[in-house]
């Protein structure tokens, strides 16, 4: 039996050229919604990290302001700076705030048979500080505009009546070198302002911060409260196009920062550290 050529069905040239055209209008169509996914996602995800790298460094201030003034009973060592001494910058384009914060350790040693012997107390210093950035951005290779945020941390030297040097002091009674302090460390590199406000027992601002040279000398230890505020900015571009942006300082207009004009996020966090042992020599 013969088959009738003209009853079998083909495609035609311009049914496939149509084909064609809805299949590339469909895969336009998929790629615009996953790239929009994927850039909100994105866009969720910087926001996050900018979220958590504040919290991080609040976090590490918070848990050493808590030991602000902290002895051992029987801690006879005189040293000479206060448990909290809060340094406020002049110039905010070149610099942020800082704080020295100091608290006492005692190391036992319970097989000395002489009992003087057994405890030696220990009193630590901790700074967090700023300096410029030197972060490269991507595009230019020219450092940031921004702040790195470092810490240190000494010991005090009873014999040398003077803060050690934590790259060369070693362990009370011993030649080791001594791994509880350490030299300037970096902690973060995308921060834009770091602000510490002292704060008394009544919720009054204690303007200027104290310390032993300023008129503020006889509150040292009235501080009950550290209020921080901490502007951080994501490291990747956030916003589609340019956007002038004012980031508000902590109770003191003159830091706010608005002279930014480009697509990166910034946020304020803040929070307050309790000084629960300063006031109680």
């Amino acid at each position: 039996m013969k088959t009738d050529k003209k009853s079998i069905l083909g495609v035609t040239l311009v049914e496939i050229l149509i084909g064609i055209v809805i299949s590339s209008i469909m895969m336009a169509a998929m790629y615009a919604s996953y790239t929009a996914v994927n850039n909100s996602f994105q866009k969720v995800t910087d926001k996050a990290k900018v979220s958590q790298t504040g919290r991080a460094v609040l976090n590490m201030l918070v848990r050493d302001i808590r030991m602000a003034g902290f002895k051992y009973y029987g801690d006879d060592l005189k040293v000479s700076d206060p448990p909290i001494l809060i340094s406020k910058t002049s110039n905010k384009l070149n610099d942020c705030d800082k704080i020295d914060i100091v608290y006492g350790d005692v190391e036992y040693k319970p097989n000395e048979t002489d009992v003087n012997k057994r405890y030696t107390f220990i009193r630590y210093k901790v700074s967090y500080y700023c300096k410029p950035s030197t972060v490269k951005d991507k595009l230019t290779n020219n450092n940031i505009d921004a702040f790195s945020v470092f810490k240190t941390k000494v010991k005090w030297s009873k014999q040398k009546n003077t803060w050690d040097n934590p790259a060369t002091d070693t362990y009370p009674n011993s030649s080791q070198l001594d791994e509880r302090t350490y030299p300037e460390q970096f902690i973060e590199g995308y921060v834009q302002d770091m602000i510490f406000n002292a704060v008394d027992a009544n919720g009054n601002l204690l303007k200027p911060p104290p310390s032993p040279t300023n008129s503020n000398k006889k509150k040292l230890y009235d501080i009950k409260t550290v209020d921080i505020a901490l502007a951080v900015r994501s490291k990747n571009p956030f916003y589609n196009d340019n956007k002038k942006k004012t980031i508000f300082a902590l109770t003191d207009s003159s830091r706010d920062l608005t002279r930014f004009n480009d697509r990166f996020l910034r946020e304020t966090l803040t929070v307050t550290a309790y000084a629960r042992n300063v006031g109680l020599e």
